[in-house]
């Protein structure tokens, strides 16, 4: 079945024993100064413990001033060789290949981070940075190009099996390559061969350095999805001559910071969906094509191989999820594997918005491989745990792992809890293949599950366990208005859930990531839906690049809207509020959907915490959040015991 993904590959002169490849992603695992830490170094090791064939790693900044992250790896001196040595020495220990990515952010970083401005070829911010950059001279820019060559011979004297440079996502040199951001009058700009001189002189300079024999990788994005942006056709004939240049493959990805949701996308983009454009480099080149983009699954990964649409297959995010993956397709354990979700809210949202290292939501193992690696108990003890949803089952999973005799008590007849309800909305189908998963691991540890049986006070009296863990999750909030009890009153996650059927023409109080997302899935069913929400703006909690999205599917749905709402009253037939300031009735409605947050279900640990040894809440139990938090919980509180 895998007979493509498991042949042999040459990038150059070097032989890749598959054709699965992790591309570059940033994770902030290293010091400030560039210098790995052992969280870094442990990443990168699980992936070739699990038989990638290539790994490339996050970027190597070229200069500190080109850094885009606080907290990425960096060759731009020889005190960092040493240190940076060590991880091919340990990626090489399993056969795989590794490739240290180099770069300069140019203009899409700030002050905060390089402790100077950034660089351009034009005065142009970037749209989302806001911060005028630089205007690189040309002396500056002949020192750019012999640092990305001393960057690139200093990753060869560490060991590393190639470079790839970045040309992409509109970093410095693809800000060279494209009219978007290029508008110089002088040999670096105008016609599109002036705009490849940056990179065929950085080409030309690590060849000098590194060697003819040293593979390197060229990172494109195929269009930019920017107006005035580069467009395939540009890309292909920029790929051509690349190849002249020297380099030994292309590794086509998609946009700049202005159309982010095309670099990483989110679970709502169709799987694979920039192979297309990997395929049209394909024809027009004859060295190899890596294809990239929300590829999580090995039989589309073998597809698109098979069907000629590129050379290698990168999986980024899905190794993240589960670096195991190709020893697990190799053994044909497919449901053993832990399938990303397209979610990013461990990966990117946590890089973006937070400023934190990533993770990943499904895999708490996940840049912790030391931390949080499972080992035996010492002592065997009887857990018990009130609640199925992701944080219990993560919980029950660790503890069986560990030895622990568990028991699982779920007072519905599923297991998943409100996860399984968040695959309901569009574009969030796969969800639901993280509750596959959790439900295939408690069968394979012979964890007792008890459906339909609530975990209660006499139950723990009864058994006498060494452990209680409660994930009981949450209730949710009605507003204390006048009409809360009106009979038309629902909450979203009745009708996520599908325990309710609603009429045509349907409210929603709440435009927060629920709320905004039951408006999708209700309207793409062609329900007349309007949306009130408090704030002046909606889903402000969701992930960046699948709000934006989700936000064009309200539009197109014809989801009406109101921010900056004060709820006065429930009605019969429909619901009385001020909207800045202007009273506003809407009337006749079918059914008015609450979504305006939860609160946790604590009454069974006040009840049993004084009747066991140790007792724990986790999840929204504990406190409602993210689904990040509450498997993270689970895992953690199972290590502990």
């Amino acid at each position: 079945m895998f007979e493509y993904l498991f042949s042999s590959g040459k990038i150059g002169n070097l032989n890749i024993s598959n054709r699965m490849v992790v591309p570059a992603m940033v994770m902030n695992y290293c010091k400030e100064n560039g210098m790995p830490t052992e969280r870094y170094l442990s990443y990168y090791e699980a992936k070739a413990k699990g038989n990638w064939g290539l790994i490339i790693t996050e970027d190597y900044a070229v200069d500190p001033r080109g850094k885009g992250y606080t907290n990425i790896p960096g060759l731009w001196k020889d005190e960092q060789i040493k240190p940076h040595s060590e991880l091919p020495k340990r990626i090489h220990k399993y056969g795989s290949k590794i490739f240290s990515q180099i770069y300069h952010a140019g203009r899409q970083t700030n002050h905060l981070i390089t402790g100077t401005s950034p660089v351009a070829p034009s005065p142009i911010p970037c749209p989302t940075k806001k911060e005028m950059p630089h205007e690189l001279t040309i002396c500056e820019i002949q020192e750019l190009v012999e640092k990305f060559g001393d960057c690139a011979y200093r990753a060869k004297i560490a060991g590393f099996d190639g470079v790839e440079v970045h040309g992409g996502h509109g970093y410095l040199v693809a800000q060279f390559l494209s009219a978007y951001s290029n508008k110089r009058g002088d040999k670096y700009g105008g016609s599109l061969y002036n705009r490849t001189r940056f990179a065929r002189e950085i080409i030309s300079n690590i060849k000098s350095k590194a060697g003819n024999d040293f593979p390197m990788v060229f990172r494109i994005s195929g269009d930019e999805f920017v107006p005035g942006g580069r467009t395939i056709e540009e890309t292909k004939a920029i790929a051509m001559i690349l190849e002249e240049a020297g380099v030994n493959a292309i590794h086509v990805s998609m946009g700049v910071y202005g159309s982010r949701h095309t670099i990483v996308p989110p679970a709502r983009m169709p799987h694979a969906w920039s192979s297309s454009f990997a395929q049209e480099i394909k024809k027009t080149i004859t060295i190899p094509v890596i294809t990239v983009g929300w590829i999580n699954d090995p039989f589309i990964a073998e597809s698109l191989l098979r069907s000629g649409r590129a050379d290698f297959v990168a999986m980024g995010r899905a190794s993240i999820a589960d670096s195991e993956l190709p020893n697990k397709i190799a053994n044909r354990k497919f449901d053993d594997i832990i399938y990303c979700i397209g979610c990013m809210q461990g990966c990117a949202e946590k890089i973006r918005k937070q400023g934190q290292p990533a993770g990943c939501l499904l895999n708490p193992l996940t840049g912790r491989e030391n931390e949080y690696a499972v080992t035996f108990a010492k002592t065997k003890k009887k857990v018990l745990i009130a609640g199925a949803g992701v944080a219990g089952m993560e919980a029950a999973i660790v503890a069986a792992k560990r030895g622990h005799h568990v028991e699982l008590f779920e007072k519905t007849d599923k297991l998943g809890g409100n996860f399984l309800n968040a695959a309901i909305a569009p574009g969030k189908g796969e969800f639901s293949s993280f509750i596959a998963w959790q439900k295939n691991k408690l069968e394979k540890l012979k964890v007792k599950i008890h459906l339909n049986k609530e975990l209660t006070k006499t139950i723990v009296e009864s058994v006498k366990p060494d452990v209680v863990i409660i994930a009981t999750g949450s209730d949710p909030i009605i507003p204390d208005i006048p009409g809360k009890d009106n009979p038309n009153i629902i909450s979203a996650i009745e009708v996520l859930s599908g325990s309710i059927e609603v009429g045509d023409k349907v409210v929603i109080i709440g435009g927060g990531m629920i709320g905004s997302e039951t408006a999708n899935h209700l309207s793409s069913h062609e329900k007349e839906v309007t949306i009130i929400e408090k704030l002046p703006e909606i889903a402000i909690d969701e992930e960046t690049n699948t709000r934006k999205l989700l936000l064009q599917d309200l539009e197109n749905n014809n989801v009406k809207i109101y921010t900056n709402v004060t709820l006065k009253e429930f009605l019969e037939d429909g619901v009385f509020f001020l909207a800045n300031g202007k009273e506003r009735k809407i009337s006749p409605v079918d059914n008015i959907i609450i979504a305006v947050g939860a609160k946790p279900k604590k009454y069974l640990f006040e009840q049993i915490k004084n009747k066991v040894d140790k007792a724990y809440l986790i999840g929204d139990a504990l406190e409602v959040r993210k689904a990040l938090d509450a498997i993270e919980e689970g895992y953690k509180i199972a290590l502990k015991i």
